[in-house]
């Protein structure tokens, strides 16, 4: 074979040959609203393990049993990824994440250097918190994001909660642990910034902190901003979202251990398709407990915690704060918080009766679409609320209905299919 014939033939191998394919979490498109676009900070990430001393064996209680005396307890461990604002620097920018599957590790390629220096300054603390099942990268788009903005991003994997860690009792470890470990992981943040030895030393502003969460996430991130849970959800028996032996009631409506969680460092809080009212756990009176100004973003269409009976009467009934909802219309649970789906998922599990990749995706919105538009939002939202810019304002005050309306930093005819509502204390 002569060396233009044997070019020829690899050429038209390569050709043959499917790309591969690069998993991108930093894709803005061109229709992307104004504030989805990277920030000026480089930004840096890093991975940090916790643990949670002395917390109640939730995954190893037996409802069926009687109560054990005493409550089996642990060290529960808690790993967290940071995003941060960085020096300028070279280095690896894959992330190394497990997909649904619970078992493939995949790359998620970004912006974000592993462990580049910090950059100077002081910046507020935001932390995520993921859906179930889920872990700290399920909303690394948005992590990385507002990273490059000014904030410390602090993502959450929730032990007994990941792809990776679930067992026959996670949910009801979830029900117990979500809004504690977020707590637990603003407390040890707070603690390492004033660590001269932990590299964010004396750049936290962990008394400027936002809570974002995401499905049941967001269940944990209501009781956080100060929502309690109903008596309903705390002695219901014989239900998918039972605890066993009462230890829901720590979180309950009106109970002294509620009142007590309440962390007056978090002063906003945004909740991606929050979990719990379609299942009785919240209720209007439950509610008003929240404490903060909240955005509340959702798709009109979500079968997994409801629109009509899930998120809209919860954003609705919380009429003790400030609050928006962003409606996605005709999207279902994923709407604007999932990254999109890594072309690893894209397999069909009989078991499960799924294509894994379906656990990322929407059937109408595209994931970088939503992703883009979230990142507009949080970006607005944590401007007003976390940094007191007031030029923020004029991307919140839109017209309720996109079709038709000009909505401040998108392009003409791009806000077409989202609802902006907003409400007052006391409305």
């Amino acid at each position: 074979m002569s060396c233009i014939t044997r070019l020829l033939f690899l050429l038209i191998v390569a050709l043959a040959l499917p790309a591969l394919a690069e998993n991108r979490i930093d894709t803005i498109r061109p229709d992307a609203p104004a504030l989805a676009a990277y920030g000026s900070q480089a930004i840096g990430v890093r991975t940090l393990h916790f643990v949670h001393p002395n917390q109640i064996d939730v995954v190893k209680l037996d409802p069926k049993a009687p109560r054990p005396d005493p409550l089996p307890r642990y060290d529960r461990p808690i790993t967290v990824e940071v995003w941060y604002p960085a020096q300028a620097a070279q280095g690896e920018t894959a992330l190394k994440a497990i997909i649904r599957d619970g078992k493939t590790e995949v790359l998620l390629h970004g912006k974000s250097v592993r462990d580049a220096a910090p950059a100077k300054g002081i910046f507020p603390l935001v932390i995520i918190s993921h859906g179930y099942p889920g872990n700290r990268y399920l909303l690394s788009p948005l992590a990385e994001n507002i990273a490059s903005k000014g904030y410390v991003v602090v993502s959450i994997d929730h032990a007994e909660s990941t792809y990776d860690t679930l067992s026959d009792h996670s949910f009801a470890s979830t029900l117990v642990n979500r809004s504690l470990d977020q707590l637990f992981v603003l407390d040890q943040i707070a603690i390492q910034s004033r660590d001269p030895a932990f590299f964010l030393n004396g750049r936290v502003d962990a008394d400027n902190s936002a809570i974002i969460g995401y499905s049941m996430g967001g269940y944990g991130a209501l009781i956080t901003a100060g929502a309690g849970l109903t008596r309903q959800a705390v002695e219901t028996p014989d239900k998918f979202w039972s605890v066993p032996f009462g230890l829901l009631g720590i979180h309950q409506s009106g109970s002294q251990s509620h009142a007590d969680l309440f962390d007056p460092r978090i002063k906003t809080a945004i909740f991606f398709a929050p979990a719990g009212w379609s299942w009785g756990m919240f209720d209007a009176d439950s509610v008003k407990g929240l404490k903060v100004p909240a955005l509340f973003i959702g798709g009109s269409l979500d079968d997994i915690v409801q629109y009509d009976t899930g998120i809209r009467p919860t954003w609705a009934a919380a009429s003790s704060i400030d609050r928006a909802l962003l409606t996605f219309d005709n999207a279902g649970h994923n709407a604007g918080a999932p990254m999109p789906a890594p072309s690893e998922a894209d397999k069909f599990n009989p078991d499960h009766s799924m294509n894994y990749a379906t656990h990322y995706i929407d059937p109408v919105w595209d994931n970088v679409r939503m992703n883009n538009i979230a990142e507009h939002f949080v970006t607005a939202w944590l401007g007003k609320y976390l940094k007191k810019d007031p030029t923020m304002d004029a991307y919140l005050e839109l017209a309720p209905d996109s079709n038709g309306n000009s909505w401040k930093g998108f392009p003409e005819h791009t806000a077409r299919g989202l609802r902006f509502e907003r409400l007052k204390a006391g409305e």
